[in-house]
């Protein structure tokens, strides 16, 4: 006697569909804490003054040596064409004006890679600290 009826075994399916429509829900809740979320932070009134000065307001701007496509050097703020040594020249002439100079280098993006570690040796002989070394493309006409 048998009274147990076998059934047919399904193999067990996987509904993609719902995964899919749980996983954006999840994704949109993260988005949306992660963005909108509140930083605590600590309200100060901070005491203001009549004679403060901004911070970099007491510095003098740093003197630009720029480096042109085929290699020239140009000095200064009138962009003066130097060489090597005249180079070195000025920045010791600048550097005795002002003991505190501070130089910044602009070269081409085509330049020389030799000329610009040879502006950066004469900066460093001369005792003048290199603020800002900045490479850029040159303007096209």
């Amino acid at each position: 006697m048998r009274f147990h009826i076998r059934k047919r075994k399904q193999a067990p399916a996987v509904i993609i569909v719902a995964l899919i429509d749980i996983l954006i829900v999840l994704l949109i809740f993260l988005m949306v804490t992660t963005t909108f979320k509140q930083q605590p932070a600590l309200k100060l009134a901070l005491p203001e003054s009549s004679q403060a000065v901004k911070t970099g307001a007491r510095e003098d701007a740093p003197l630009v040596v720029t480096i042109d496509p085929q290699g020239n050097l140009r000095f200064g703020p009138d962009s003066e064409p130097v060489t090597a040594e005249r180079l070195k020249e000025q920045l010791a002439a600048a550097k005795a004006k002002r003991p505190d100079l501070k130089i910044a280098i602009s070269a081409d993006k085509t330049a020389p890679f030799g000329q610009i570690v040879k502006v950066m040796d004469v900066a460093k002989e001369s005792g003048l600290n290199i603020v800002n070394a900045f490479i850029k493309e040159a303007a096209k006409p």
